[in-house]
């Protein structure tokens, strides 16, 4: 389940046109969603406020195994529509197998003049979270500098961990570490450069999107955020590209380097995504036109492939995932290390449990004629039947996880398990809960 924090950030992003999928660093996201999920470790309650579209404050706390809690700000220079718990879009809460859609090239906010000068400011975020009892510190600074380019500023601070890396390694241990990141995103090509005053590393990520690209007025996050009308009609992106058997879909393929100065070392790794189109809307959030089009022209299932090679570490991975029916995505994931030969195959699925509402029947006429046709199987809402998602884990090394992540009244509710069957002493590695209410206005 995202913390309130991640979820107000997405909200931003969304709110500022910014496409933050379109990162090297998310390249396996969909893939990760069901095979990488974490599970909650003892009892975690949380509960967040946003009392102002500008300003939400969020509050946590640790009960198992150990008493600890944190609290944080979070301020936007833009109106944000943060629902509460009990209202919000379900599947905008975790992480989740996902065919995103077409890379656009994002825009600015419009100009705006006051007396022969640009009245209008740029866009940022400010967020901030103290750790009790241990004084840890995180900070976060995103602002747009252009249209096309943002830039982040994170700061960590910990003394505690200072003090036992002083222990071991002698006074010259670094207490804090500031990152600063900058973005640039041109729709085809996305490009990220990173510094870490820590160690004094130096990064650069790329990742370049063959095929046709997106205006940002065509692109949507999901079909909830589109008009009924508008989605009936909008143009399939691979509409003239049509070819006979096969998957249709786009290709990105992106590299990374990273250096750092105080270790004397370097990295790199390459990746490469297929993904199918036009398939980012799944079909439960099809309105019942799109729904009635698909039953008579079946689509491709959404599929994501994708593979991942680190050359100086021997690193390779390879994952298929795909979603085989209405409410279930399975994926599988191959590792391999060509200098070690060390391997490891894990597979992952991903249940949609639902809720059906029974709806009055349409009435008629004296004539038996109905006033109006339904436009949704009849005795079944569409609007809002996601009741929640099981997730599960299986690997090679014997290691095996589950998750249900769910609503209960106005609370989102993450409830696991990690195990290791090869274990006969404690055959149970870790067990959660995480309770989390937030509300606005």
């Amino acid at each position: 389940m995202h913390p309130f924090a991640t979820y107000v950030l997405r909200s931003y992003y969304r709110a500022t046109g910014w496409n933050e999928d379109n990162l090297y660093a998310n390249l396996t996201r969909s893939s990760n969603a069901i095979l990488d999920f974490s599970v909650p470790r003892g009892l975690h309650f949380s509960i967040s406020k946003s009392p102002n579209p500008l300003f939400k404050t969020s509050y946590s706390m640790n009960a198992l195994p150990s008493l600890n809690g944190s609290g944080g700000y979070i301020f936007t220079s833009c109106d944000l529509d943060v629902k509460g718990s009990g209202d919000v879009r379900f599947k905008d809460m975790i992480d989740r197998f996902k065919v995103y859609d077409v890379p656009y090239r994002p825009e600015g906010k419009e100009e705006e003049w006051l007396a022969g000068e640009r009245a209008d400011t740029r866009d940022y975020l400010l967020y901030g979270r103290v750790y009790i009892p241990t004084g840890r510190l995180d900070a976060l600074y995103s602002t747009r500098v252009s249209p096309t380019v943002q830039a982040m500023i994170a700061a960590i601070s910990d003394p505690r961990s200072a003090l036992s890396a002083e222990r071991t390694r002698g006074n010259n241990a670094p207490t804090s570490n500031v990152m600063f990141s900058l973005q640039h995103d041109t729709g085809r090509t996305c490009t990220e450069y990173t510094w870490s005053a820590e160690d004094g590393m130096w990064g650069v990520r790329c990742l370049h999107n063959f095929g046709r690209l997106a205006s940002s007025s065509d692109s949507v996050d999901d079909a909830a955020t589109v008009p009924s009308g508008a989605a009936s009609k909008r143009k399939r992106v691979d509409e003239e590209d049509a070819m006979e058997g096969g998957l249709k879909g786009r290709i990105s393929a992106g590299a990374e380097f990273y250096f750092s100065a105080k270790e004397k070392s370097a990295g790199v790794s390459t990746g490469i995504r297929f993904t199918t189109l036009p398939d980012a809307t799944p079909p439960s959030f099809q309105t019942p036109s799109q729904s009635t089009c698909a039953s008579v022209s079946p689509s491709q299932p959404p599929t994501t492939i994708t593979a991942l090679f680190n050359p100086m570490l021997g690193h390779l991975s390879g994952a298929y995932a795909a979603r085989v029916s209405r409410d279930l995505s399975l994926c599988s994931r191959f590792d391999f290390n060509v200098y070690s030969y060390e391997s490891e195959w894990s597979l992952g699925a991903e249940w949609w449990t639902r809720r059906g509402k029974r709806l009055p029947e349409p009435q008629s006429d004296a004539d038996g004629t109905p006033d109006l046709p339904p436009l949704q199987p009849l005795g079944v809402d569409l609007s809002d039947e996601v009741r929640g998602v099981v997730k599960a884990r299986a690997s090679t090394t014997m290691d095996v996880s589950l998750l249900w992540e769910g609503r209960l009244k106005n609370i989102l509710v993450s409830l696991g398990i990690v195990s290791n069957l090869s274990s006969r002493s404690k055959p149970i590695k870790a067990i959660g809960l995480e309770l989390a209410y937030f509300s606005s206005g």
